[in-house]
């Protein structure tokens, strides 16, 4: 099985493998959720796979890099995006606000990237019974396909440095209201020196995507000599893919988010125009960044499958200023672009409950 190099090409493949294999793995994990002892706790896990399969489905995509040991991959990719997703309930519905909480949580992302890591009590610091060692279970499925890996030593660190800063964003975005802008403005300080000319809230969206690890874990399936690849990868990935992948899920969000009282990075930028020159930057500086990746056509088809299947959104639609706005970004995507966005407009409106 090759890497697709064609929309079609791609989509043939999606439909045929990856999305078969990922709802398989999402019914065992769902299977598992069901069993929850804790109530709530339960009604989280649960409610992180019905409402965002999609995040399974999309990132799952990655796989086809690892040609016949996709279904390995996905297996992978599934249990470490369902930790994200129940996480990040966990943490959105959390009525202590507190870091310290947060942190013992994400830790189960940095283990989960470290086959042996000795497992905790991801939740000692909130008021619960038990998960019937789901998370747990979650983590040790994403080790256990870690430690087949024979370049995991020379990847684990480039796996870090993004879970790194993934969870440090979860940490300082999920505190007290107040205190959320000035810590997420100070650790962007902290790592400014290192980073292309951006924002704040725009390097905040570059450390919230899963989607690097996906495709550096890809490619060390199928790859045994990583040394230099490794870092081609990481920096194709972070920051420009990354944050165009995260700042369409801002934006589609935007009504849900002002209704909430929710954090959304997309309300930072001055006016609309700044935010869709912004977004045109990014996909152009996400294109340059994958032109020296191996399987570019693949990379780049991401990129525009970012573009189609996020503003093909049933969101997109009830928000009538965010779907004016949505044309002028997908002007930028092209012919691909547009295949992925009817592609992802039927898929959403076709299967029941997205």
């Amino acid at each position: 099985m090759k890497v697709p190099a064609t929309p079609l090409g791609m989509m043939t493949k999606i439909y045929r493998k990856v999305l078969p294999s990922v709802h398989e793995e999402l019914g065992k994990w769902k299977q598992m959720a069901s069993a929850i002892p804790d109530e709530e706790l339960r009604r989280q896990a649960l409610a992180s796979i019905e409402s965002k399969t999609f995040h399974c489905e999309g990132g799952s995509i990655y796989s086809l890099i690892a040609q016949d040991h996709y279904k390995d991959v996905i297996r992978f990719i599934v249990a470490y995006q369902t930790i994200s997703d129940y996480l990040d309930n966990l943490c959105d519905r959390s009525v202590s606000l507190d870091p310290e909480d947060f942190r013992a949580l994400h830790d189960a992302m940095l283990h989960a990237l470290t086959p042996g890591a000795k497992l905790e009590n991801y939740y000692r610091y909130r008021d619960v019974t038990s998960d019937g060692g789901y998370l747990e279970a979650l983590v040790e499925t994403c080790q256990s396909f870690l430690a087949t890996l024979p370049s995991l030593p020379v990847i684990q660190p480039a796996l870090h440095e993004l879970a790194g800063f993934y969870c440090d964003l979860q940490v300082h975005k999920h505190v007290k209201q107040d205190q959320r802008v000035p810590r997420l403005q100070e650790w962007f300080r902290n790592h400014q020196d290192k980073l292309p000319e951006m924002s704040w809230y725009e390097f905040s969206a570059c450390s919230g995507s899963t989607l690097g690890i996906f495709c550096i874990a890809s490619y060390a399936a199928t790859r045994r000599d990583m040394g230099q690849l490794v870092a081609v990868l990481k920096d194709g990935y972070f920051p420009w893919v990354q944050g165009l992948h995260i700042l369409l899920d801002y934006f589609i969000d935007q009504e849900e988010d002002r209704e909430g009282g929710d954090l959304n990075f997309c309300f930072y930028y001055d006016n609309d125009d700044m935010m869709i020159s912004r977004f045109n930057h990014f996909i152009e500086q996400a294109d340059e960044s994958i032109s020296t990746l191996p399987d570019k056509s693949f990379h780049k088809m991401i990129n525009r499958g970012l573009l189609g299947i996020y503003l093909a959104d049933k969101k997109v639609a009830s928000q009538a200023h965010v779907r004016a706005l949505s044309r002028k970004i997908m002007k930028r995507a092209g012919g691909s672009g547009m295949f992925f966005f009817i592609n992802g407009w039927l898929y959403r409106r076709l299967k029941p409950g997205l």
